[in-house]
Parts: C-alpha cells; structure tokens; sequence
C-alpha cells in the first residue's frame, strides 16, 4: 500500500540522525515504550515498556544502575481500560490498576498504586508515567492505515462529523488544548470541515550507535509494520562551565520520539531535544531550551519556547507542576510529558557521583 502524500502543512522535519557520545562521569537513562496491537488494528492494545540507566565511570567504563520493564493490555474499544499489568522490578499493589482507563486519572491512580514504595525516579516509574500518552498516541497507527486504505474518508462520508454530533462536540471541546489544537488552526479547521487531517512523517533516522553497544538498552526487536514506539534518552553530567559559575551546574541533554512504522519502514510522528542547565545544590532549573525535530503540524513548533518557563523551578516541582501549569495553545502536551521527566534529573546525577562530591 502506497505511503500517504506528505501534507503541505506538516511542521517542523528535522529528525535526529545521531546519539551523542556517553561522556566520562555522566549517567544516560533510556527508556523505550513499543505500541503493538498483535491481533490486529480492532483488538486489544499491547504496551511493551523497557529501560535502563547507565552510568559511565571516570574510566569510561559502563554500568548499569537500575533496569525496569512494564507491561500493560489495554482494551482499547472498552473506555481503555487496563485488562492486565506487570512489571519488573514487580511493584505490589499494581494489580489495582486493572480495570481502570489507561487515560483519564490514570497517573493520580498509579501514585495511589505505588505510595510506599521506593520507586519514583526510578525507570520503572517513567514506565508507568507513559502509559496514558502511550495510550493516547496509539489511535495514529488505526487513524493511518484507514487514511492509507481509503475507509477514513469512506467513513466520514457515511458518518459526517457535524459539530452538534456527539463526537463533534468532544472535537470542538478540544480546542486550545496545546499548540497543535490551536483553535482556527489545521486540525481543529479539519475537524470542522469533516476532513480530519492526517500526517505522514519524515523517515526515521536510526538512533543505535553501531560503535557502542552500550548507547541503548536492548529494545524488544524490530517494530511490525503499524507499530509504534516512544523512545526517550536523558543524559546527565557535570557542566564543564560550572566552576566558572563558582556553583556545581549540570548539564542535561534530553530527548524523544515517537515512530510509526508502514508498509515502507519507520517514520517519526512526533520528536523534540532538551538541553538544560541545573544548580546542583539546589536542584533548580537555571535554563532549558526545547528544539524541535518533528512536529505534525505547522502551529506546533510554537509550543518550544514553552520549555524556558521552567527557569526558577525546583526539579522536584517539575512533574505535579508542568501539568497543572503548562497548558493552553502555547504548550505541547508531548514537549510537557519530556519537561515532566527532567524531575529526576537529581537522583540520575547522584548516581553518577555528580551530586555531592
């Protein structure tokens, strides 16, 4: 099946075509979350999570400090909801998640789920805190392969999307919700147009440095076609310009995609980079600038400079504060869920010696 034309106003297509080099005395997190529907595109949704972090010593040798996998089955057509859960490091308690919607107050869920055990800042917790998103960004792979048959337009001409139907409504309610959703802007025209828009991404660049088997953690395997995967990486290391600061600083370079895969191979749907400063001492934020790779829509790249409003914030305000604070047509809620996982950064720092020595 031929991929689909690439839309005129698609965003921003620059994806990363490289992994940076694992610096001496830094710590590198990598997490991998694949989105698979093995029994095809109408049956239940598999999320398949794996991470690691990795410490490389003053010597240059690598070490892992901690790994993590999660699993989660999520019927989709049923309110998606949990049918099943697990992890490894196993967390007791998990099993109340089954039963609930993976998207709507799933996250405050989990923290019930886990309250009292030493897990936040781990990777296994990151794990958890993608499932919704996982979840959300999901529906690309069914609202493509329909795109790419003909059935989407076969069924919003059977089913016109009026905007006192039901769905039309929860659409228009939609609006402003980040950069992407802008009112008046391509999707939110689309929607009222009956003619939702879909994007096609650039090809994936490989991110797997052939010269070091230690860039990654081992992901699952190859992606099936109409797969799915979120890909993160958070590297953290003393900042060379700290003495000069007369204050330990570090440096934070962060990143993230998420991939769709067709008939023709792996294209990116969504990816931004981070780079950040932090004081040690006080683990707060000093800057933060946001670049994006590849973004659906022409709008989107608006949302980037959302990134310096972190400036001034302790790291440990990051996640209860991005989602209460960074909404509206100014953010992105992609670019908020990587912003949210800088609040680790301290626990990753001290686990390289960077914090405290």
């Amino acid at each position: 099946m031929p991929r689909l034309p690439l839309d005129p106003r698609h965003g921003t297509h620059e994806p990363t075509a490289a992994v940076p080099a694992r610096a001496r005395g830094s710590v590198r997190r990598t997490t991998s979350v694949d989105i698979l529907r093995p029994h095809g595109l109408d049956a239940e949704l598999l999320l398949v999570g794996r991470g690691r972090d990795l410490v490389t010593d003053a010597d240059g040798e690598p070490r892992v400090v901690d790994t993590a996998e999660v699993e989660a089955t999520i019927d989709y057509a049923d309110a998606q909801r949990v049918t099943a859960i697990t992890s490894t490091p196993q967390i007791p308690g998990l099993e109340q998640l089954v039963g609930r919607s993976s998207s709507t107050g799933f996250r405050a869920a989990i923290d019930t789920a886990i309250a009292g055990h030493d897990v936040v800042g781990r990777p296994v917790y990151q794990l958890l805190d993608d499932l919704p998103v996982a979840t959300l960004i999901s529906g690309y792979a069914p609202q493509h392969a329909m795109a790419q048959s003909g059935a989407w337009a076969d069924q919003r001409r059977r089913r016109p999307m009026h905007t006192t139907a039901p769905e039309g409504l929860a659409m228009l309610q939609q609006a402003d919700l980040c950069a992407g959703w802008k009112a008046g802007g391509t999707i939110m025209q689309g929607f009222a147009e009956n003619n939702p828009p879909v994007v096609t991404g650039p090809d994936a660049p490989s991110l797997d440095d052939g010269d070091d088997p230690w860039a990654w953690h081992a992901l699952p395997g190859p992606l099936p076609v109409h797969g799915m995967r979120r890909r993160r990486r958070i590297d953290v290391q003393p900042d060379s310009d700290g003495p000069a600061r007369r204050r330990p600083v570090l440096a934070v370079d962060a990143h993230f995609r998420d991939s769709y895969v067709d008939e023709e191979g792996e294209t990116v749907v969504h990816e931004y980079t981070v780079l950040a400063r932090v004081d040690a001492r006080t683990e707060t934020v000093l800057e933060a600038e946001a670049t994006p790779r590849v973004l659906p829509w022409f709008e989107c790249p608006e949302a980037a400079a959302s990134a310096r409003r972190l400036a001034g914030r302790s790291l440990d305000s990051l996640r209860a504060g991005v989602r209460a604070e960074f909404l509206g047509a100014t953010t992105c809620t992609h670019l908020n869920d990587m912003l949210r996982a800088l609040a680790d950064v301290a626990i990753l720092a001290a686990r390289a010696g960077a914090i405290g020595s």
